[in-house]
């Protein structure tokens, strides 16, 4: 499944690509709306000896930054918090390195690098030709498990403004 495509030829580029809906629940720490994340996401990012804990077949995604939830099941029993995954979470995380993209590897420190040399940024239309290509792999790679490219391109605009008003 490739969840950064709509249909053949155009890339997704909104944040809840895979994912039309919100969930009706919410973080049992932080109250925030939670996003539908599929069970297999949950499994394939958790530390190898937790995935036996992941019983319901129903789980959300916390997006909240400050909050260390990152993913709650639907009934509110289990939560998995940033340091019972395999990696680190982009929407979670305040010091570099950032992730943006799981996919190509991509981070805040490549798109504040690549405008102190140019700019100027190209991550967020390389991350689109690759996904274009059919290269993605965001419902496996990504902890929110949708596409990357809304975070990259939120991201590219965030650093640049800053870029802006510190000239």
């Amino acid at each position: 499944m490739n969840c950064c495509i709509k249909d053949d030829s155009s890339p997704q580029v909104d944040d809840d690509t895979c994912i039309a809906e919100l969930a009706d629940t919410s973080c049992g720490r932080c109250e925030s709306q939670g996003k539908p994340v599929s069970r297999k996401t949950v499994l394939l990012m958790l530390k190898p000896e937790l995935p036996e804990q992941a019983t319901s077949q129903s789980y959300s995604f916390c997006p909240l930054r400050d909050c260390p939830v990152v993913y709650f099941d639907d009934e509110g029993n289990h939560q998995f918090t940033v340091d019972d995954l395999r990696i680190r979470v982009g929407l979670k995380v305040k010091e570099d390195p950032i992730p943006l993209c799981y996919c190509f590897g991509f981070d805040e420190s490549d798109i504040r690098d690549e405008m102190t040399l140019t700019g100027r940024t190209t991550i967020p239309e390389r991350v689109s030709r690759l996904i274009r290509e059919g290269l993605c792999a965001c419902d496996a790679r990504n902890p929110a498990g949708v596409c990357c490219l809304g975070e990259v391109n939120k991201a590219a605009k965030r650093l640049l403004s800053q870029r802006s008003a510190g000239a």
